[in-house]
């Protein structure tokens, strides 16, 4: 095809960009504005979770999806595990590398590891796929086709694995002030540039010509401790009494591990059933059997190959009334979403006093690591996938949505989770490492877009 005008592929990206960023700061006004109550925003969010957006994920998935397409599920699975995981070890060494506050030690690990794959990414990729260089409908339902499998993937690890634990776990035991925090990375950081000084000398004593000395005198040395302990062990014998009690104490313990052991995995089980089993999750995994069983998919969209079914009264396929409902409710998740983010924004509060008292390093490493980071690795990723096969390099969609997922900030919905798990209903530390993240995004998200699109269709 003719080279796209790199003007073009900018206001193309640059177009979503401004619609994202105009339903946000509608639920930011209103909010402003006390229209928008936290009652009411609660109430939002339910909807868009439980109704709107699974009706949303069947109306695109069954149409896009079939027995020859489904095979991209594989490749989709396999980035998001790829950059939940390299999320995790951004933000795992941002912790060893710069303060937390002690009720953010964990949750900086989830806020680097999940992204907010909802409302934002769909947003976007609906209104780039519906015009050139895209095919529009058909182009859209698959790319929300493809994102659902990011969704069911965020569900799963998030959820029904228990990566929310961690944010539960950030409060957990008594409180610890900031500057004890500081105090402990510094003695950290110490012991672990002396263990590494200590380690480079051995190494440079050993390169020389004493490495055969230094070996015989370690295994003698490791001997001689070992002959030590085994003369200590043998001289201090146990009284037999003594010891047939600790018999009976292991015993009693050995009757009453499993039946704890049990009741833990029973609850485990059930955590993780009820997780799968919400509406999101559920309404994606019967779309996928309903898309790739020809049988199932002629009873909701016309011209299925192979399948002959008696149409409606009205010509349409049998259940199409469905269909043409979930398109119809589905159509207000985006909206809706975007909204009640931005609702969520303007409820964040910054923690009160000097600027010494946020973490501005760990702040910004997270923002960089997040948005101008993780993309970079996303695109190598991809395209590295793309060279051995295991992602088509003529499905355009496919390679859009696989780097496009790597540039998103923070999902908002660990705001609910720290509100819940707080006890006191605020998010106050996650607030300054989200608002960074989301003035960011603008610009990062419509450089990653044109640079995509450049290479896609350049």
């Amino acid at each position: 095809m003719d080279t796209i005008p790199l003007s073009v592929l900018i206001w193309v990206s640059v177009q979503p960009i401004i619609r994202l960023f105009l339903c946000v700061a509608c639920g930011f006004a209103i909010t402003k504005a006390g229209l928008f109550s936290p009652t009411a925003a609660v109430g939002a969010g339910q909807i868009v979770i439980n109704i709107t957006f699974p009706m949303l994920c069947f109306s695109k998935i069954v149409p896009a999806f079939d027995s020859k397409t489904i095979g991209s599920v594989g490749p989709l699975f396999l980035v998001a595990i790829l950059y939940e995981t390299f999320g995790l070890a951004m933000s795992w060494v941002i912790k060893q590398s710069f303060w937390v506050p002690h009720r953010f030690r964990y949750g900086i690990l989830v806020a680097g590891g999940w992204a907010n794959i909802g409302d934002i990414p769909t947003a976007i990729v609906m209104s780039l796929m519906a015009s050139a260089p895209f095919n529009g409908t058909q182009d859209e339902n698959l790319a929300v086709a493809y994102l659902s499998v990011f969704v069911l993937v965020y569900i799963i690890t998030l959820f029904t694995l228990g990566g929310m634990k961690w944010i539960e776990m950030d409060y957990a035991g008594e409180d610890v002030e900031d500057e004890e925090v500081r105090e402990r990375l510094c003695h950290k950081q110490k012991k672990i540039a002396t263990a590494f000084a200590s380690l480079a000398r051995r190494v440079f004593r050993l390169s020389k010509k004493k490495r055969e000395s230094d070996a015989e005198t370690f295994v003698a040395a490791v001997g001689e401790r070992a002959s030590i302990k085994s003369d200590g062990a043998n001289s201090g014998a146990v009284p037999q009494k003594h010891s047939q009690d600790e018999k009976r104490v292991e015993s009693n313990k050995a009757e009453t591990a499993p039946v704890s052991t049990q009741r833990q995995m029973i609850r485990k089980c059930y955590y993780m059933i009820r997780a799968a089993m919400s509406p999101p999750s559920l309404s994606i995994v019967v779309s996928f059997i309903i898309s790739v069983v020809p049988t199932l998919k002629a009873l909701f969209v016309s011209g299925v190959p192979g399948v002959d079914i008696s149409p409606a009264p009205d010509g349409q396929p049998p259940l199409a009334v469905l269909m043409n409902t979930a398109s119809f409710i589905g159509a207000a998740s985006v909206p809706l979403g975007l909204m009640s983010l931005g609702c969520a924004l303007a409820r964040l509060q910054f923690p009160r006093g000097s600027w010494r008292s946020f973490p501005i390093a760990a702040i910004s490493a997270l923002a960089v690591a997040k948005l101008m980071v993780m993309p970079v690795f996303g695109v190598l990723i991809c395209q590295g996938l793309t060279h051995v096969g295991v992602i088509d390099p003529g499905n355009h969609v496919l390679r859009f949505i696989c780097i496009f997922m790597s540039c998103l900030p923070t999902s908002t919905t660990q705001v609910l989770l720290t509100q819940v798990y707080s006890g006191t209903g605020t998010a106050t530390h996650l607030a300054a490492f989200l608002i960074p993240q989301y003035i960011l995004m603008f610009g990062t998200m419509t450089g990653l877009t044109a640079y995509t699109l450049l290479l896609l269709f350049g």
